[in-house]
């Protein structure tokens, strides 16, 4: 039988139709699909509840004001014949049948002329005036309703009372409470996510070229460059945070006024100004002498010092400025928050950046230096081989340290030799091996390793829900909003990194080639080559993300995370289905409001 036959093609389609049937078999058992439930009366019944409460958000509301019609009743019934009064049948009044009834009896109790399709209660008024429940009823279009009800074990021989109250619409509708809990918590939300998006696109800009392959596969570097630059680093942040602590304790000393601290900021960003025009001319007629660079160099230094002094009188000024706004701005008191808490985090951050941009200049001296050294030895390639083994070596050794203590701050191993000894060991031998294993004119691709390296990080990023990450803020910063903005900051950068990386992936090489024909550097390269092309789909990935934070902004709230999801949660867990509903309808409204504002902004923009 041949594999093409008609009856060999219909056991194949009958095989893999069978395959399918098994396989979704087991489907319908693990997810227990089952109709049982959906056709059970108390299913039925809860879920016609919530539907009709969801269908009955709690936003508008009436004042209410309470109506009580009572009808005389004997408990037990009297010797003789019974008379009671008849009732006034102009207004709302009852019926009770029989008009007299032993205790623990039933009755029939009929209402007339009552509120049209209303709700009320039924109680029993014994002489003490306690109010006995007896039953709810709901009034037909009429007015009209009627219960059998239990007489309460009550009995007197004076006449008691049978009293049904119900709530009348009075006015206008008014706003609920929950209508303003909700604008109050929608409000957050749309802020929520707004400074999530604007966090999150400062970082995954920059963060997006390094995810680029077509920008990184050019960047390489030789194996001296590569290993001063890595030990460069280290030692550059450490000096970094030690000049930045330094500068701030001597910034906190001074005891001076706001008058003073503006002043000295004004005289100080004068004279960093000055000193960057002199120590870095645009055009020279000659090279410099060697003492001029030296001073040059010491400039440079002291506008460095003066530009940290000017940042932490800076957040001093602002701390205090914000105090003196909140106090006296009133309504507007948030403006003066504002300027406190950006005072605040630039204080925070200060120490961070110089760090940073200090271990950045040593990594790129060092790296610089690398490459001289490269060049000097062209000629020697033992002895080229004996500086790339021993530098990388260092190098190796001071990244696995660097690694080690990290996880040590993990793990709590706390055992130096398990910690720094064995990993400085592994990585130094495996520096030497690589500088064994590298050609001495072998330039190593640096840029892909940067850029495999960002990749994994931000899948890594991306793979963690935010409402994962919320859980970690929360613990961090507390319950709120603040939580939730930072939750959806770092998964906004790595969704953000992603989509601009692709689209830089994506631009027309011509301009970036031409632009590199001219001599241009990196950065020029990126400015006037890059940038451009990039622009329009930014904004358009900008706005797409700030509409999904919108939506995410309602999920992280089930973990604490702030805005409308935490008053959401809270709703459903109480069974507050009208309340809930009025979330539910807010955020659907401010998703529909969002997605035409960005459909705008693309259409205007891009």
């Amino acid at each position: 039988m041949k594999n093409s036959s008609p009856v060999w093609k219909s056991l194949k389609l009958g095989l893999i139709v069978l395959i399918g049937l098994v396989i979704y078999a087991y489907g319908f058992q693990v997810t227990q699909v089952s109709l049982d439930e959906i056709s059970s009366p108390r299913r039925q019944e809860s879920l016609t509840r919530v539907l009709r409460a969801l269908a009955h958000p709690d936003i508008l509301a009436y004042d209410k004001k309470e109506f009580a019609v009572n009808t005389p009743v004997y408990v037990p019934c009297p010797a003789g014949s019974v008379s009671l009064p008849e009732p006034d049948t102009s207004g709302p009044y009852m019926v009770m049948t029989p008009s007299c009834a032993e205790p623990r009896s039933d009755v029939h109790v009929e209402g007339f002329n009552f509120e049209p399709t209303t709700t009320g209660r039924v109680y029993f008024i014994p002489p003490s005036e306690v109010t006995l429940n007896m039953g709810e009823f709901q009034t037909d279009t009429e007015g009209h309703f009627a219960i059998d009800a239990k007489i309460p074990p009550r009995p007197a021989e004076e006449i008691q009372n049978i009293r049904a109250i119900t709530q009348q619409n009075i006015g206008s509708p008014h706003l609920t409470q929950t209508a303003y809990d909700t604008w109050n918590k929608i409000i957050e939300t749309v802020f929520l996510a707004l400074l999530a998006t604007t966090f999150g696109i400062m970082l995954a800009i920059p963060i997006s070229f390094f995810a680029a392959r077509n920008l990184m596969k050019d960047v390489t570097s030789t194996l001296s460059s590569l290993a001063l630059s890595l030990i460069g680093w280290p030692a550059g942040i450490w000096l970094g945070a030690q000049f930045a602590g330094r500068v701030g304790e001597f910034s906190a000393t001074l005891t001076t006024g706001p008058w003073v601290d503006l002043a000295s900021i004004l005289v100080s960003a004068v004279i960093v100004y000055l000193m960057l025009r002199w120590a870095l001319p645009q055009e020279e007629q000659q090279a410099p002498g060697l003492g001029t660079r030296a001073a040059r160099l010491l400039v440079l230094f002291l506008a460095a010092l003066v530009s940290v002094l000017l940042l932490f009188l800076l957040t001093k000024l602002g701390v205090t400025v914000g105090d003196s706004l909140e106090l006296h701005l009133g309504s507007f008191s948030f403006l003066g928050s504002f300027v406190f808490s950006l005072s605040d985090i630039l204080n925070l951050l200060i120490t961070t950046l110089v760090a940073l941009a200090t271990g950045g200049l040593v990594s790129a001296i060092a790296g610089r230096l690398g490459k001289m050294v490269f060049i000097r030895l062209s000629g020697q390639p033992a002895a080229r081989l004996a500086v790339n083994m021993l530098l990388g070596a260092l190098a190796g050794a001071a990244l696995f340290v660097l690694v080690g203590a990290g996880i040590n701050w993990f793990y709590e191993i706390n055992d130096p030799q398990k910690i720094y000894y064995i990993p400085g060991l592994v990585g130094a031998l495996l520096g030497v091996l690589a500088a064994l294993l590298t050609r001495n004119e072998d330039i190593l691709p640096i840029g892909l390793v940067i850029y495999y390296i960002t990749r994994t990080i931000l899948n890594a990023l991306r793979s963690i829900e935010a409402l994962i990450m919320v859980i970690v803020f929360v613990v961090w910063v507390g319950i709120g909003p603040f939580a939730g903005v930072l939750a959806l900051s770092l998964h906004t950068i790595a969704a953000l990194s992603k989509l601009y990386s692709e689209q830089v992936e994506s631009i027309l090489a011509g301009p970036l080639e031409a632009i590199k024909a001219t001599g241009a550097t990196r950065l020029q390269t990126i400015i006037y080559a890059v940038i451009p092309q990039i622009i329009p789909p930014y904004i358009s990935f900008t706005m797409y993300r700030w509409d999904i934070n919108v939506r995410m902004s309602t999920i992280i709230g089930f973990a604490g995370g702030g805005g409308i999801g935490f008053l959401l949660i809270q709703n459903i867990n109480l069974l507050n289905y009208r309340a809930a509903s009025a979330q539910m309808l807010a955020i659907a409204v401010v998703v529909a409001m969002m997605d035409m504002l960005s459909s705008y902004m693309r259409e205007r923009v891009v």
